[in-house]
């Protein structure tokens, strides 16, 4: 059987990333990329348009292999395990990608349960009974039999957001989640994201570059830069926006305010 290489790092790290280059062929889009994920963690992945957040994000959750370095997930190293140790960890995520990715076919209902059915030996009553819970969560009680076509852009992320919670997992994976919303929609997330962080102790991944969503919602982050390709600063946002030394990083936090 294949061994596993583990985590050299002695933490209670859920994710730790070490020396990681990500690059498309021979651009490299970031590189020397060396960074801890806490349990617990809302966790911000910031930076401008361009350097490669989503890409990041996207290493993270295993669907684009690292040029160099690794990814360990609870000390495995999830980017050189065996297929199917991949695909159990992946079990262990939950990812809201940046358009929701609802299939327009199904109900809320039926998107909600799809991982459900697939994953798990739920009975239909019982898969019914945790898509109303659910659903109940992201406070959607009463939309279950609607179509994604039929609700607002809020709502079709929460009931996306549902769905990437159907499994339970411990991570979950957020990919510009407020981009598309009114700032009253993007609040609201916020604070179900700060709701499902603190009742269920959910580690929480964000990729974006919106200040208001960054400082309400984060306690750790790195900063990643276009031209340096490579994160430049780490820490909690709310910290860096004044003491971070800088000042690529200070004028990003500061923005909203020139």
């Amino acid at each position: 059987m294949q061994q596993v290489a583990i985590a050299p790092q002695v933490n209670n790290a859920h994710i730790e990333v070490c020396d990681l280059t990500a690059a498309y062929g021979d651009y490299i889009v970031q590189q020397y990329l060396n960074f801890s994920i806490q349990r617990g963690d809302i966790f911000i992945i910031m930076g401008g348009s361009g350097c490669g957040k989503s890409t990041i994000l996207r290493h993270l959750i295993g669907l684009q292999e690292p040029a160099k370095g690794e990814v360990f997930i609870n000390q495995v190293n999830f980017s050189h395990a065996p297929h199917n140790q991949q695909e159990q960890i992946k079990r262990s995520f939950g990812v809201l990608f940046q358009s929701g990715a609802l299939f327009s076919a199904m109900t809320v209902a039926e998107n909600i349960a799809l991982p459900l059915s697939e994953y798990s030996i739920l009975s239909k009553s019982d898969i019914r009974d945790v898509v109303d819970y659910k659903l109940a969560l992201v406070g959607l009680a009463g939309c279950a039999d609607l179509y994604p076509a039929e609700i607002s852009g809020g709502m079709r992320k929460r009931a996306a957001l549902a769905r990437a919670m159907a499994l339970d997992p411990e991570i979950l994976f957020f990919d510009e989640p407020s981009a598309g919303l009114d700032p009253v929609s993007s609040r609201r997330l916020d604070e179900l994201i700060l709701e499902l962080n603190a009742s269920l102790g959910t580690t929480i991944v964000v990729v974006t570059h919106e200040l208001a969503s960054i400082f309400a919602i984060g306690n750790n982050s790195i900063f990643l830069d276009a031209e340096a390709k490579t994160m430049i600063a780490s820490g909690n946002p709310r910290q860096l926006k004044n003491e971070c030394p800088d000042e690529r990083v200070r004028a990003f936090l500061n923005r909203g305010e020139l």
